[in-house]
C-alpha cells in the first residue's frame, strides 16, 4: 500500500509554510516534505531547486516536525540563486527538495551511556547557528544539556538565540564589535571560558566560516578536545559527482556531501579546503549581480 506522504509529494509539490527574516540577508522557511521530515536526523542536508531550470543549492537541515510533515531551512542570499529564493513567500512551491542527504551527525550512533557522560560544547559561526540547532535539540530530547557558544560580527546578525536557550544548558555569546556578549572572536571566548571560568569539555563540534573552523580546530588540539567540524559550505551538487566539495580527510580523499559533511577536525586539511572554496565566488558575484538587476533592487552594482 502506497503511503499518503507519496501522494502529497506529488501533487502538493513542496509549498513554502512559513518564511522569517533572521538577519539582514538571512531568512528561515517551513517547508512541506512529509517524506523528508519522518526521515531527517541532526546534520543531514537536503538539496533544493526552485523551478526545473533551477541551480541545485545543497542546504543543512535547521529542523523537521514529523507530524507537520515539515522541514526547516536557513538560507543566506550569497549568490543568484539564493537571492531569487529570498523573493519567495508562504503559499509559493520548490520544484525538488529532495533529502536526506550526507550522514547524520556521529552522536546519533554512540551508547547513550558514553554520550550522556560527555561534557559538549557547540561553536556556531554565523549561519552555523542553524545546522547547530538540531544537535542540540536532539541531545535535549535525551536529556542531555550542550553548552553553545554562537558567534557574529554584531549583535544585528546573531541568528536564533532564543531558539537555542530553550534547548541548550549554557549559551555564550561572541561579537567581533563587542556589541552584544563577548568582545573578540569566538577562539578567544573559548579561551576565556576555559582559563577564567573553569571550563572543560570532552567534545567540541564547530559548525561555522571555514576560517573560524580551521582556527577552533587548532584552539581545540592545543587544549586536547576532540573536534568535530562540517563541511556543508563546500558542497555543489550534493551527490559526490562534481567533485566540488573534494577534501583531504587524514591523509585520504573524502567527499563532503556523501562522507560527511561532518568530519575529525583535526585531521582536515583546511588550507586546502579554503582554496576549494573560493572556486566560485567570482562566479556567484556575477550571477547575484544579474539577479540583482532583473528584480530591480537599487543596490545592484553591475559590472559595466
Amino acid at each position: 500500500m502506497i503511503s499518503w506522504r507519496f501522494y502529497v509529494n506529488i501533487f502538493i509539490m513542496y509549498k513554502i509554510l512559513t518564511k522569517d527574516i533572521l538577519a539582514p540577508g538571512i531568512f528561515r522557511m517551513d517547508i512541506l516534505a512529509p517524506r523528508v521530515a519522518a526521515s531527517a536526523k541532526p546534520g543531514q542536508f537536503v538539496i533544493v531547486r526552485m523551478d526545473e531550470k533551477g541551480e541545485r543549492i545543497p542546504l543543512t537541515i535547521c529542523d523537521y516536525d514529523v507530524e507537520k510533515g515539515s522541514v526547516t531551512i536557513v538560507v543566506q542570499v550569497i549568490g543568484g540563486s539564493t537571492l531569487k529564493m529570498s523573493q519567495l513567500e508562504p503559499g509559493d512551491t520548490l520544484a525538488d527538495f529532495v533529502g536526506p542527504l550526507g550522514q547524520p551527525s556521529e552522536m546519533l550512533s554512540e551508547k547513550f551511556e558514553d554520550l550522556a557522560a560527555k561534557k559538549i560544547i557547540f561553536l556556531a559561526g554565523g549561519l552555523g547557528t542553524a545546522p547547530v540547532y538540531p544537535q542540540v535539540k536532539w541531545l535535549h530530547h535525551q536529556g542531555i544539556k550542550a553548552d553553545v557558544m554562537i558567534a557574529a560580527k554584531s549583535s544585528g546578525l546573531l541568528i536564533m538565540v532564543e531558539e537555542m536557550k530553550k534547548v541548550a544548558g549554557n549559551v555564550y555569546i561572541a561579537t567581533d564589535d563587542g556589541s552584544e556578549g563577548f568582545h573578540g572572536m569566538i577562539t578567544d571566548c573559548l579561551q576565556n571560558l576555559i582559563d577564567r571560568q573553569g571550563g572543560s569539555y570532552d567534545l567540541a563540534i564547530v559548525i561555522g566560516p571555514m576560517i573560524m573552523m580551521k582556527f577552533a580546530a587548532l584552539l581545540t588540539q592545543k587544549l586536547s578536545i576532540p573536534t568535530i567540524v562540517s563541511l556543508n559550505t563546500l558542497m555543489v551538487d550534493g551527490t559526490g559527482m562534481c567533485g566540488a566539495c573534494r577534501v583531504t580527510v587524514g591523509g585520504k580523499t573524502k567527499f563532503a556531501c556523501v562522507d560527511g559533511p561532518e568530519f575529525d577536525g583535526a585531521l582536515v586539511d583546511f588550507d586546502e579546503a579554503l582554496r576549494r572554496q573560493t572556486m566560485y565566488k567570482g562566479y556567484e558575484g556575477k550571477k547575484l549581480y544579474e539577479e540583482q538587476c532583473a528584480l530591480g533592487i537599487e543596490t545592484c552594482k553591475c559590472p559595466k
